[in-house]
């Protein structure tokens, strides 16, 4: 053997043996004390697990490896090791814990039958059909495990088999256009707090208030459309003091102007009888504008202000009439059913053009079931669809029979249901590629493969395939769904819609508030999405997307108009990276306080991954109220809490990392004093870094940013597989997070490559047998 060869052998394997010897030296030296059998503390005993095989105890050793990779232990005050020491000892287990993995490969297992969520479904049909559909009102909410809701989607209940049923039947017969619908109606009532003193994003310029309704018409037909507008607590139309003009559009074109005036006496009733037109529409999707004629705003002094909350009579009276609510009825003197996306979609065949009936029935429903079983379709799994079309078409003709079959189809479990089927027996296996492109769609799409992919799939080809189709169905629109449902629940965006902040603290928040909270995250996870930018931008941006109304909120001069756009930070600015975000903010307070609990658990949870675990029974609440003439701050407060042995036990973890926010207050606006003294934003990490408000604590975050890359990872890929992780994952997530490490700043934790990974990964291309 060469000199050479020999020596970097004995350096490697004299390492190797220094280390299990650190590990052993840490344990003994730093730890024992509190983890030994005789404590056990938090249920550990180091003293009963092997240092030099992490293997033998994987669990409890990768629990180490995240405390310690955290520096969460030693806790702070306690005899610690330094920084060349923690990196040996976390090098060598994770070394010994990933070469196993990847000897040993554990994909773990996923539900073989998920049901789709409501997204999913919704989605779903708009795929299949071209039918957008609103399901909130047919289907329940999903309930959430793991921070997302297409985790515990399992069982059909009788109930909710009713539903589907409901849903399925009015899907197809819209989705075809069979004729005998009776007239239905549609009601979009717009929220209550949604102030209508200036132009609404999407409506046209010169307009101010209303709503943009978007709704499938089934026919050629007739409908009415009517407007009513909002009123106080005594029935009165609000802001009704002078004459207004109210426009109805259909996809941007007049249809009708009506002029509102203000009735002697208090008889509101029938001011807005008339706003009511009976017109006839093209079967499709369409959109119903209704919006008032902006008056001159030298007229109205709100009109220059429209960052003031202005929508009810109580606290907030109107100045100006509101749109309150926009229903569609129909339809009537139906012509036919029309050229519909949805029928270009079904129909690749028509029977009038010379093809046989039961062949073109054939033919359609082929196709249909391939995309939406999202597999091959065999000849008798079309016998009993094909049963269904020809007792519909007896009935009503070949179109009714097409939307039997339909409807049979929407009820199917292999419709509602992501089914994988189990091996019993033997090493963990590979799914199939069919199989593969449902879990690709269904993670980048939450929706159906497309027929480009199912093809692919078809022919065994997607593996090979695999980094273009990644990358083409991150370019498609529908990768939206990662910003709506992925984003959504990961940085709790959904939880906007239930914030309703104590309006007299905050007397200027409102429903335009709520929206652009939303917007400016969505963009920012958006533009990481779009231009594959790294992941840590979600932290460091130096930029953020403003409109007129988010801009007077943050303080910061020159923005006008309703219009989103990006706005370039001054150095040293509170604002850029979610940290600052007013969605954050927000729905981390209470409605009449921010809440360093709530925030620090957010940061440890969604950014560290370090989730504090629950609180103990009958923990004593915050007192709230303050003796009279004494002022103390929120922090002041916490710390005469904390000082209860009970409560400290969570909250010197929480509590310092959730007061690196208290400038801003619980609707996200800067502020400097609370309870007339000064705030204190200072606190210290669990490994000793000492910062001193939200920037130095943003900064601190980015030093490591690997440990938020890590979350995101573990984040997307229990969104992904649809299930919780476990110790057999954390091996993947740090492959994952090592790979997407390549390169510099700008260049790595790209978006792209994160995504790549946790597709290519052992979980999401494997399976365990039952």
């Amino acid at each position: 053997m060469p000199l050479a060869r020999s020596i970097l052998l004995f350096l490697a394997l004299e390492s190797s043996i220094w280390a299990q010897d650190a590990t052993k030296a840490l344990v003994d030296q730093y730890c024992i004390a509190c983890h030994s059998a005789a404590i056990a503390s938090g249920g550990l005993a180091l003293d009963r697990l092997d240092a030099s095989d992490p293997t033998s105890a994987a669990a409890e050793w990768e629990a180490v490896v995240r405390k310690l990779d955290h520096r969460q232990m030693p806790p702070i005050g306690m005899p610690r090791p330094d920084r060349a020491t923690y990196r040996v000892v976390i090098h060598e287990l994770t070394e010994a814990l990933d070469s196993h993995a990847a000897k040993h490969p554990n994909p773990g297992r996923g539900a073989t039958f998920r049901r789709l969520n409501r997204a999913e479904y919704r989605n779903a049909i708009r795929d299949l059909l071209a039918l957008d559909v609103d399901v909130s009102s047919v289907l329940p909410r999903d309930e959430s495990s793991q921070g997302f809701d297409n985790i515990t989607v399992g069982e059909l209940s009788p109930t909710l088999l009713e539903r589907y049923l409901a849903a399925a039947r009015k899907i197809s017969r819209v989705a075809v256009g069979v004729p005998g619908l009776s007239p239905g109606g549609a009601l979009t009532i717009l929220p209550t707090d949604l102030t209508q003193e200036d132009r609404l994003d999407g409506l046209p310029f010169g307009t101010r208030g209303g709503a943009i309704v978007e709704h499938s018409f089934p026919f050629d037909a007739e409908y009415d459309i009517r407007i009513t507008l909002s009123r106080d607590r005594n029935e009165l139309v609000e802001g009704l003091n002078d004459p207004h003009q109210v426009e109805l559009s259909l996809d941007g074109e007049p249809i009708e102007r009506f002029t509102v005036v203000r009735p002697e006496g208090r008889d509101h009733g029938d001011v807005d009888k008339h706003l009511l037109v009976r017109t006839r529409i093209k079967a499709g999707p369409r959109e119903i504008s209704a919006t008032f004629l902006r008056k001159s705003a030298a007229l109205i002094e709100t009109s220059r202000q429209p960052h003031l909350a202005r929508f009810n009579t109580a606290r907030h009276p109107r100045i100006q009439p509101a749109v309150y609510s926009v229903s569609i009825v129909g339809p009537y003197n139906v012509a036919g059913p029309g050229e519909t996306p949805s029928r270009e979609r079904i129909f690749s065949c028509h029977p009038s053009q010379g093809d046989d009936e039961d062949a073109c029935a054939r033919r359609i429903l082929s196709q249909l079931l391939r995309r939406a079983y999202r597999r091959p379709i065999s000849e008798s799994e079309l016998a009993q669809p094909l049963e269904f079309y020809r007792q519909g078409s007896k009935e009503g003709g070949f179109e009714n029979g097409v939307a039997t079959a339909l409807r049979a189809l929407l009820v199917s479990p292999e419709f509602l249901f992501r089914i994988e089927r189990d091996r019993p027996l033997g090493n963990a296996y590979e799914v199939s590629d069919v199989e593969l492109a449902s879990r690709l769609s269904f993670f980048l799409w939450s929706s159906i493969p497309d027929d480009e992919l199912i093809s692919i799939a078809e022919r065994g080809e997607l593996r090979s395939q695999l980094e273009p189709q990644v990358q083409r169905m991150l370019g498609d629109p529908r990768s939206r769904a990662l910003i709506d449902n992925f984003a959504g629940q990961w940085l709790y965006l959904r939880n906007l819609d239930s914030l309703t902040p104590d309006r007299r603290l905050f007397p200027d928040f409102d429903e335009n508030l709520r929206r652009s909270f939303r917007r400016e995250t969505e963009l920012l996870f958006e533009t990481i999405v779009e231009e594959d930018r790294s992941i840590v931008e979600l932290l460091s941006a130096d930029y953020t997307f403003l409109n007129e109304r988010l801009a007077k909120h943050y303080g910061i001069p020159h923005i006008y108009g309703d219009r989103f756009r990006r706005v370039e930070l001054a150095e040293g600015s509170h604002r850029g990276g979610l940290l600052s975000h007013g969605s954050i903010l927000a729905v981390t307070s209470y409605a009449n306080r921010t809440s360093p609990v709530i925030r620090g658990k957010w940061i440890l949870t969604n950014i560290l991954g370090t989730p504090p675990p629950p609180p103990p029974p009958n923990v004593p609440p915050l007192e709230e109220k303050v003796a009279p003439g004494k002022k103390l701050s929120l922090r002041d407060r916490m710390v005469e809490h904390r000082s209860n042995p009970v409560c400290a036990s969570c909250h010197n973890t929480l509590d310092p990392v959730g007061f690196a926010l208290e400038n801003y207050d619980a609707v996200g606006r800067w502020r400097t004093q609370d309870g007339g003294v000064q705030v204190d934003a200072s606190g210290v990490l669990p490994d000793g870094t000492a910062f001193d408000g939200p920037n130095e604590f943003r900064n601190t975050l980015l030093r490591r940013p690997e440990l938020f890359v890590t979350t995101a990872v573990e984040k997307l890929t229990t969104y992904a597989l649809g299930r919780g992780l476990d110790h057999n994952d954390a091996p993947i997530v740090r492959q994952i997070v090592r790979d997407a490490a390549a390169g510099v700043p700008p260049d790595h934790y790209r978006f792209s490559s994160l995504v790549l990974g946790v597709v290519r990964s052992t979980p999401f291309q494997m399976r365990n047998p039952r």
